[in-house]
C-alpha cells in the first residue's frame, strides 16, 4: 500500500502491518505510529528504488492479505451487497470498492474470476477504501443456488432502475466489461434492472454502472 492517507488507513484498520518504509517528511505526516508496526525511515532517492508511482508519496506499507473466511449469509440480512461477476480492469475494481464504502456497502462478493482485490493496480485505486471492505472470493452460481435474498442483476433488457423498488436488502449484480452477466447466472436473477439510455452508447463502464446502482440504493432508503 502506498501513499500517506492510504497507509494511514491501513494503519488503522484491522489489518496486520508489516512494516512501512518511509522519507523523513512522510514521515512526519503519518504521525504516531503504533509501537507493534516497525518504521523504516529512507532517503528520498532510496524510495524512489522501491515506489511503484510516478509520483511518489514517500510512504510505502506492506500488509498482510487476511485469510479468506467462509461467507456466512446471515450478515447479509437487511442490507445491499454487491455481486461482481467476472470484473477484469484493476481500476474498475478499485473503484468499484471505493464506490462503495462511499454509499455504505459492506460487502462485496466476488466471482473467482474477478480481478484480486490485492492486485497492486486495485489497491491503489481504493486510496484506502479496502481497509475497510469485506472482500468475499466464492462461486458466486453455487452462493446464488443457495440464496434466499431477493436479487437484482444489471442487464440491458431489464426495467429502469428508477422504477425498481429495492427494498430493504438484497445482492445486485454487475457483470463483465465485455460480456456482462454470464447466461448462466440469469436464470438466478429475480429482477432485471437496466440504466436508461438516451444517447447512442452501447454500453456504460461497469464501475460507472455500479455508482449509479448504489447511487439510487441510497436515494430510496433516505426519501
Amino acid at each position: 500500500m502506498e501513499g500517506i492517507k492510504s497507509v494511514m488507513e491501513f494503519v488503522g484498520s484491522s489489518y496486520k502491518i508489516q512494516k512501512i518504509w518511509a522519507t523523513a517528511d512522510a514521515a512526519a505526516k503519518l504521525g504516531k505510529i503504533p509501537q507493534n508496526i516497525k518504521l523504516e525511515e529512507v532517503t528520498v532517492a532510496e524510495f524512489g528504488k522501491i515506489s511503484s508511482l510516478k509520483n511518489p508519496q514517500g510512504a510505502l506499507a506492506t500488509v498482510e492479505i487476511p485469510a479468506e473466511d467462509d461467507l456466512d449469509p446471515a450478515i447479509l440480512a437487511n442490507k445491499h451487497s454487491l455481486i461482481l461477476d467476472d470484473v477484469q480492469d484493476p481500476g474498475n475494481l478499485g473503484t468499484i470498492i471505493r464506490t462503495a464504502e462511499w454509499f455504505g456497502i459492506e460487502h462485496l462478493i466476488c466471482s473467482q474470476g474477478t480481478v484480486d482485490a490485492y492486485n497492486p493496480k486495485v489497491v491503489q485505486a481504493t486510496m484506502g477504501s479496502l481497509s475497510r471492505i469485506k472482500i468475499h472470493y466464492l462461486d458466486i452460481e453455487s452462493f446464488l443456488e443457495e440464496n434466499q435474498l431477493p436479487t437484482f442483476g444489471a442487464l440491458l433488457d431489464g426495467d429502469s432502475i428508477y422504477d425498481t423498488d429495492f427494498g430493504k436488502q438484497g445482492l445486485i449484480i454487475m457483470g463483465n466489461e465485455g460480456n456482462g452477466i454470464r447466461k448462466n447466472l440469469i436464470p438466478k436473477i429475480q429482477k432485471k434492472v437496466t440504466i436508461p439510455r438516451v444517447g447512442a452508447a452501447e454500453s456504460l463502464n461497469v464501475a460507472v454502472a455500479t455508482t449509479i446502482f448504489c447511487s439510487e440504493l441510497t436515494r430510496q432508503k433516505l426519501r
